[in-house]
């Protein structure tokens, strides 16, 4: 570090030189206030001479007057010498970005610069301060009276040299402590940005057991920094406290050889007023703003490459550990052919809501393709996030036997290329361009990708639609390893054809478990099995098993149990009467309450006008 500031601070010659020479005049005002005190007690005021004890003091106001001036001139000086250094920060550091720009270029330029310059200053300050304080007050207890001198300079020394002597230990311990700090920030900020993925995903154990191990790593690092505070404590012990103890237990002996009584009050005032507040703020800034200077001057100047590389593979392990294979719930495991089981759960949003889900118990088998109806606030997007581990429920167990991938009715698409997009939930080695070609065209969306511009085109989510938006995540999770797929409303914003294209895709897709929160009746139609919620409860079966016994399934999906198989025009007979106008005429495969037009069917016959 010394080194770095001797380089930036050479060209400022000039500077130090008005520093210095304002320096003098604070040394000045610290060698009048024990010199001056001394020789107002002594030849004035001790000797009945009050006049001469008022005009001894009335010297060490005028001293404190002079070292005020210099004091505004010093920090005039300083920042001369401090902002240049600055702005040979900023031009490093945008040179650096323009060669080789990195997302931390902006916190470079506007918060570590000014990191950088505000502890330069300080550290000048202190230090200037302890030299000219030392210097001033040395030369007061000479000129008072040369056997002060080593009752007060040997344990100050003592205690300046144990500091020293732990400045650099200290300096080491306090940059691995904010490298195991912002390891930690960075740990945590990626682990709150994925949370989703992570929760989806099953790996909220490996990630809290890596953040747990990051917090460990900071404690141990504070604690060595602790120890290594505690020698510095006692160092400003040694070189403050214990001074005036000695002094004050050398008081008998000092007097006995010629220490006048008002040298020893000027030695305790150049003590306690002087050089122990100095040396105290001296090891406060070089202990810990000169460390943080050092770690912020060496990453502002040092090629970025290493550091960038460093944060990269940090990023990389911990998407790989939230995109990892689930971890089974504590409590056991589904059966082996079991994707996800549910058994007696419940869940309420607060200790006195009424159950969104009640006592639930659900098996989805690998292969199985499952849809969830019901209408809007049900609780259908809840019990995917139950079944994806986002939620925890208030009683029963989950169980899920397999990685699974969420995707929500907002899909999830990032600044980067479509490749880091489609493969952002594969922890393992990333799939080839023509598995990752399949997977799109299997949900629909290589005609996306290519218009895009392929694999490695930018993807900026702001200039994509939704439905584009929820192509990418159908695409991501396809191309996961994921066995269990949750789909959240996820094609709400595509057509019916392209909705219907990715879920076959997904029922076909070998060893996947489906479910889908349907929103559309064709979803329900497709699927093996249909969850029902709402009505008297939760009710369950196949589409057509539904249709003939749930009179709610039929409200929901607005069709006549007798329309369950159709025809190829999509109309069937009508069963029995009970509707309005009926004389067995045909009624179309939809909503009731919608009439078919005249010569709308193949048969071309008139209805009678209904």
């Amino acid at each position: 570090m010394k080194g770095r500031l001797l380089r930036l601070a050479r060209p400022r010659w000039r500077a130090l030189l008005r520093l210095a020479a304002w320096s003098a005049l604070e040394a000045g005002e610290t060698f009048l206030l024990g010199y001056a005190l001394a020789r107002a007690l002594d030849r004035g005021f001790l000797a009945g001479h009050t006049g001469t004890g008022l005009g001894w003091l009335g010297l060490a106001a005028l001293g404190v007057l002079a070292g005020s001036f210099g004091t505004g001139r010093v920090h005039l000086a300083v920042a001369a010498l401090v902002e240049p250094v600055r702005d040979d920060l900023v031009r490093r550091v945008v040179r650096r970005a323009l060669r080789a720009p990195d997302g931390a270029a902006v916190s470079r330029l506007t918060h570590q610069v000014e990191i950088a310059r505000d502890t330069l200053a300080g550290l000048v300050m202190v230090s200037r301060t302890f030299v000219v304080t030392a210097v001033g007050a040395l030369i007061g207890l000479f000129s008072l009276a040369p056997v002060l001198l080593p009752v007060v300079a040997l344990p100050l020394a003592a205690g300046l040299a144990l500091f020293v002597a732990t400045l650099r230990p200290l300096a080491r311990r306090q940059e691995v402590f904010l490298a195991a700090d912002e390891a930690l920030a960075a740990e945590l900020g990626l682990a709150v940005g994925g949370l989703r993925d992570i929760t989806a995903a099953g790996a909220q154990d490996r990630v809290a057991a890596d953040v747990r191990e990051r917090i460990d790593a900071e404690f141990q690092a504070s604690r060595a920094l602790a120890r290594w505070g505690v020698l510095r404590t006692l160092a400003a012990g040694i070189g403050g406290r214990l001074t005036v103890v000695l002094l004050l237990a050398a008081a008998p002996w000092l007097l006995d050889h010629g220490v006048t009584p008002g040298a020893f009050v000027g030695a305790l005032a150049y003590l306690t007023q002087s050089l122990i507040p100095a040396l105290q703020s001296l090891m406060q800034g070089l202990g810990t703003s000169g460390a943080r200077l050092f770690v912020v001057l060496r990453r502002l100047t040092a090629d970025g490459g290493a550091q960038g590389q460093v944060q990269a593979e940090v990023q990389g392990e911990v998407q790989a550990e939230v995109q990892g294979e689930a971890q089974a719930a504590p409590s056991g495991a589904p059966g082996p052919d079991e994707a996800v089981r549910l058994r007696g759960v419940t869940f309420a949003y607060g200790p006195g809501a009424a159950p969104v889900v009640d006592q639930l118990d659900l098996t989805v088998p690998h292969g199985g393709h499952l849809a969830v109806v019901g209408p809007s606030g049900i609780g259908k997007s809840t019990l995917a996030e139950l079944m994806a581990g986002m939620r925890v429920p208030d009683s029963g167990e989950v169980l899920r036997g397999c990685a699974r991938v969420l995707v929500p009715q907002q899909a999830y698409v990032f600044t980067d290329s479509v490749r880091a997009n489609l493969t952002y939930l594969c922890p393992d080695e990333p799939p080839g361009d023509d598995h990752l070609l399949a997977c799109c065209t299997a949900v629909g969306a290589r005609e996306l990708v290519e218009r895009l511009g392929g694999l490695d085109a930018p993807v900026s989510p702001s200039e994509l639609s939704a439905g584009e938006r929820q192509l990418i995540a159908l695409a991501r999770a396809y191309a996961a390893p994921a066995p269990l797929v949750l789909l959240d409303e996820a094609t709400c914003h595509l057509d019916p054809a392209a909705e219907a294209r990715a879920e076959r895709a997904f029922a076909r897709r070998p060893g996947t478990a489906l479910v889908v929160v349907a929103h559309r009746t064709g979803s329900a139609g497709r699927a093996r099995q249909v969850l029902v919620l709402g009505g008297d409860g939760v009710e369950r079966g196949t589409h057509d098993e539904l249709l003939r016994n749930s009179a709610f399934y039929r409200e929901l999906t607005g069709l006549h149990p007798s329309l369950a198989l159709g025809d190829a025009n999509g109309v069937h007979t009508v069963a029995g009467a009970g509707l309005t106008g009926d004389r067995r005429h045909v009624v179309p495969h939809g909503p009731v309450g919608q009439m078919e037009a005249v010569r709308d069917v193949r048969d071309r016959g008139a209805l009678g006008g209904e």
